[in-house]
Protein backbone atom coordinates (compact mmCIF):
# COMPACT_ATOMS: atom_id res chain seq x y z
CA UNK A 1 0.00 0.00 0.00
CA UNK A 2 1.31 3.65 -0.94
CA UNK A 3 1.89 6.40 1.54
CA UNK A 4 -0.92 8.17 0.22
CA UNK A 5 -3.30 5.74 0.00
CA UNK A 6 -2.12 4.77 4.32
CA UNK A 7 -2.79 8.94 4.81
CA UNK A 8 -6.09 8.46 3.20
CA UNK A 9 -7.26 5.50 4.93
CA UNK A 10 -6.02 7.32 8.14
CA UNK A 11 -8.08 9.98 7.66
CA UNK A 12 -11.34 8.22 6.94
CA UNK A 13 -11.23 6.51 10.36
CA UNK A 14 -10.58 9.77 12.12
CA UNK A 15 -14.03 11.07 10.16
CA UNK A 16 -15.58 7.69 11.42
CA UNK A 17 -14.38 7.93 14.33
CA UNK A 18 -15.53 11.28 15.08
CA UNK A 19 -19.39 10.81 13.48
CA UNK A 20 -19.57 7.96 16.00
CA UNK A 21 -18.45 10.48 18.52
CA UNK A 22 -20.69 13.05 17.86
CA UNK A 23 -23.90 10.71 17.38
CA UNK A 24 -23.10 8.94 20.71
CA UNK A 25 -22.55 12.44 22.68
CA UNK A 26 -26.17 13.08 21.19
CA UNK A 27 -27.49 9.93 22.21
CA UNK A 28 -26.38 10.34 25.75
CA UNK A 29 -27.53 14.10 26.33
CA UNK A 30 -31.39 13.33 24.79
CA UNK A 31 -31.20 9.82 26.68
CA UNK A 32 -34.85 10.09 28.73
CA UNK A 33 -36.27 12.74 26.66
CA UNK A 34 -39.74 12.27 24.73
CA UNK A 35 -40.11 14.38 21.77
CA UNK A 36 -43.42 16.49 21.61
CA UNK A 37 -43.64 17.02 18.17
CA UNK A 38 -44.20 14.74 15.78
CA UNK A 39 -43.09 17.21 13.09
CA UNK A 40 -46.16 16.74 10.60
CA UNK A 41 -49.33 17.78 12.95
CA UNK A 42 -49.97 18.95 16.05
CA UNK A 43 -51.85 15.91 17.89
CA UNK A 44 -50.52 15.99 21.22
CA UNK A 45 -51.53 19.91 21.48
CA UNK A 46 -54.54 21.88 22.32
CA UNK A 47 -55.15 25.39 21.57
CA UNK A 48 -55.15 27.74 18.63
CA UNK A 49 -53.73 24.91 15.43
CA UNK A 50 -55.13 27.61 13.01
CA UNK A 51 -52.46 30.42 13.77
CA UNK A 52 -50.00 27.39 14.81
CA UNK A 53 -49.56 24.65 12.13
CA UNK A 54 -46.86 22.46 11.45
CA UNK A 55 -44.63 23.03 8.45
CA UNK A 56 -41.69 21.05 6.81
CA UNK A 57 -40.68 20.20 10.79
CA UNK A 58 -41.83 23.11 12.33
CA UNK A 59 -44.52 24.59 14.51
CA UNK A 60 -44.74 28.03 12.86
CA UNK A 61 -47.09 30.67 14.00
CA UNK A 62 -48.82 33.06 11.19
CA UNK A 63 -51.43 35.06 12.95
CA UNK A 64 -54.52 36.00 11.03
CA UNK A 65 -55.77 39.36 11.33
CA UNK A 66 -56.24 40.64 14.96
CA UNK A 67 -56.53 37.33 16.75
CA UNK A 68 -52.42 38.25 18.15
CA UNK A 69 -51.91 34.37 17.27
CA UNK A 70 -53.55 32.94 20.50
CA UNK A 71 -51.73 29.97 22.81
CA UNK A 72 -50.63 26.79 21.92
CA UNK A 73 -50.28 23.96 24.58
CA UNK A 74 -49.52 20.57 25.46
CA UNK A 75 -52.20 18.34 26.24
CA UNK A 76 -50.49 16.77 29.10
CA UNK A 77 -49.04 18.88 32.43
CA UNK A 78 -45.79 18.81 33.85
CA UNK A 79 -44.28 19.82 37.07
CA UNK A 80 -40.60 19.08 37.48
CA UNK A 81 -38.64 18.62 33.52
CA UNK A 82 -35.92 19.66 31.46
CA UNK A 83 -37.26 21.42 28.07
CA UNK A 84 -35.81 21.77 25.02
CA UNK A 85 -36.39 23.02 22.11
CA UNK A 86 -35.15 25.54 19.06
CA UNK A 87 -36.82 28.66 18.00
CA UNK A 88 -36.34 31.12 14.96
CA UNK A 89 -37.02 35.07 15.68
CA UNK A 90 -38.51 36.83 12.89
CA UNK A 91 -37.53 40.84 13.00
CA UNK A 92 -39.25 42.08 16.30
CA UNK A 93 -40.99 39.08 17.06
CA UNK A 94 -42.51 38.16 20.66
CA UNK A 95 -43.74 35.06 22.04
CA UNK A 96 -43.32 33.26 24.90
CA UNK A 97 -42.96 29.70 26.90
CA UNK A 98 -45.53 28.98 29.29
CA UNK A 99 -45.10 26.54 32.28
CA UNK A 100 -46.97 25.59 34.48
CA UNK A 101 -50.15 27.14 33.08
CA UNK A 102 -53.74 26.00 33.36
CA UNK A 103 -55.38 26.42 29.82
CA UNK A 104 -57.70 29.43 30.57
CA UNK A 105 -56.37 32.93 31.92
CA UNK A 106 -53.01 35.02 31.44
CA UNK A 107 -50.45 32.36 31.70
CA UNK A 108 -47.58 34.95 32.37
CA UNK A 109 -49.90 35.46 35.94
CA UNK A 110 -51.72 32.10 36.21
CA UNK A 111 -48.62 30.16 35.74
CA UNK A 112 -45.20 31.54 34.98
CA UNK A 113 -43.93 33.09 31.35
CA UNK A 114 -40.43 33.06 30.01
CA UNK A 115 -39.91 35.85 27.38
CA UNK A 116 -39.08 34.67 23.64
CA UNK A 117 -38.33 37.80 21.93
CA UNK A 118 -36.65 39.85 19.48
CA UNK A 119 -34.12 41.87 21.59
CA UNK A 120 -32.47 43.75 18.74
CA UNK A 121 -35.56 45.18 17.79
CA UNK A 122 -35.65 49.28 17.99
CA UNK A 123 -39.03 48.70 19.51
CA UNK A 124 -38.10 47.33 22.57
CA UNK A 125 -34.87 49.05 23.54
CA UNK A 126 -36.83 50.74 26.61
CA UNK A 127 -38.37 47.19 28.19
CA UNK A 128 -38.14 46.74 31.38
CA UNK A 129 -35.32 44.22 32.49
CA UNK A 130 -37.99 41.68 33.04
CA UNK A 131 -39.18 41.75 29.52
CA UNK A 132 -36.41 40.85 27.58
CA UNK A 133 -35.79 37.62 26.18
CA UNK A 134 -35.46 34.04 28.74
CA UNK A 135 -36.45 36.65 31.77
CA UNK A 136 -39.54 35.01 33.86
CA UNK A 137 -42.22 38.13 32.65
CA UNK A 138 -42.66 40.51 36.16
CA UNK A 139 -40.36 38.07 38.34
CA UNK A 140 -36.51 37.07 37.28
CA UNK A 141 -34.71 39.23 34.51
CA UNK A 142 -32.21 37.13 32.08
CA UNK A 143 -29.04 37.87 30.89
CA UNK A 144 -28.91 39.55 27.14
CA UNK A 145 -26.52 39.36 24.29
CA UNK A 146 -26.84 35.28 23.91
CA UNK A 147 -29.42 35.17 20.91
CA UNK A 148 -28.40 34.69 17.85
CA UNK A 149 -28.85 37.26 14.92
CA UNK A 150 -32.54 37.02 13.70
CA UNK A 151 -33.38 34.47 11.32
CA UNK A 152 -31.27 32.11 12.59
CA UNK A 153 -31.79 28.99 14.92
CA UNK A 154 -31.79 29.57 18.72
CA UNK A 155 -31.34 26.64 20.76
CA UNK A 156 -32.54 26.85 24.65
CA UNK A 157 -32.69 24.55 27.66
CA UNK A 158 -35.56 25.09 30.48
CA UNK A 159 -34.89 23.05 33.52
CA UNK A 160 -37.87 23.39 36.78
CA UNK A 161 -36.95 21.93 39.40
CA UNK A 162 -39.46 22.82 42.60
CA UNK A 163 -39.46 26.74 42.83
CA UNK A 164 -35.59 26.31 41.36
CA UNK A 165 -35.15 27.23 37.19
CA UNK A 166 -32.66 27.53 35.03
CA UNK A 167 -32.55 28.55 30.96
CA UNK A 168 -29.59 27.80 28.58
CA UNK A 169 -29.57 29.91 25.52
CA UNK A 170 -26.99 28.56 23.08
CA UNK A 171 -24.94 26.99 25.73
CA UNK A 172 -24.86 29.86 28.02
CA UNK A 173 -27.07 29.93 31.53
CA UNK A 174 -29.22 33.52 31.14
CA UNK A 175 -31.17 32.72 34.07
CA UNK A 176 -30.30 31.03 37.39
CA UNK A 177 -33.19 31.61 40.11
CA UNK A 178 -35.65 30.84 42.43
CA UNK A 179 -39.45 31.24 42.13
CA UNK A 180 -39.98 32.06 45.42
CA UNK A 181 -36.72 33.64 46.66
CA UNK A 182 -37.17 36.22 44.14
CA UNK A 183 -40.63 36.97 44.56
CA UNK A 184 -40.19 36.94 48.61
CA UNK A 185 -40.71 40.97 48.90
CA UNK A 186 -42.99 40.96 45.96
CA UNK A 187 -42.34 40.80 42.34
CA UNK A 188 -40.19 43.07 40.17
CA UNK A 189 -43.25 44.32 38.44
CA UNK A 190 -45.28 44.93 40.86
CA UNK A 191 -48.34 42.86 39.92
CA UNK A 192 -50.08 39.54 41.99
CA UNK A 193 -48.81 36.47 39.70
CA UNK A 194 -50.36 33.37 41.49
CA UNK A 195 -49.16 31.06 39.27
CA UNK A 196 -45.57 31.08 41.32
CA UNK A 197 -47.17 29.25 43.38
CA UNK A 198 -48.27 26.09 40.95
CA UNK A 199 -46.02 23.32 40.85
CA UNK A 200 -48.05 21.60 37.72
CA UNK A 201 -49.31 22.75 34.38
CA UNK A 202 -49.53 22.65 30.72
CA UNK A 203 -46.47 24.14 28.72
CA UNK A 204 -47.05 26.28 25.75
CA UNK A 205 -46.15 28.61 23.17
CA UNK A 206 -47.86 32.45 23.96
CA UNK A 207 -48.36 34.36 20.60
CA UNK A 208 -48.29 37.62 20.39
CA UNK A 209 -49.06 38.43 17.06
CA UNK A 210 -45.83 37.69 15.45
CA UNK A 211 -44.44 35.26 12.87
CA UNK A 212 -42.14 32.34 14.01
CA UNK A 213 -41.30 29.11 14.38
CA UNK A 214 -40.31 26.23 16.65
CA UNK A 215 -38.85 22.38 16.34
CA UNK A 216 -36.73 20.08 17.77
CA UNK A 217 -39.40 20.05 20.96
CA UNK A 218 -38.70 17.43 23.85
CA UNK A 219 -38.81 16.88 27.42
CA UNK A 220 -37.25 15.11 30.33
CA UNK A 221 -39.92 14.53 33.11
CA UNK A 222 -37.71 14.82 36.87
Amino acid sequence: MSLTNIHLNFLLACLCFTALSCSSTKQIQDTGFTTLFNGKNLDGWVGNKESYYADKGTITINPKGNTGGGNLYTEKQYSDFIFRFEFQLTPGANNGLGIHAPLEGDAAYEGKELQILDNTAEKYAKLKEYQYHGSVYGVIPAKRGFLKPVGEWNQQEVMVQGSKIKIILNGTAIVDGDFQMASKHGTIDGKDHPGLQRTNGHIGFLGHGDVLSFRNIRIKEL
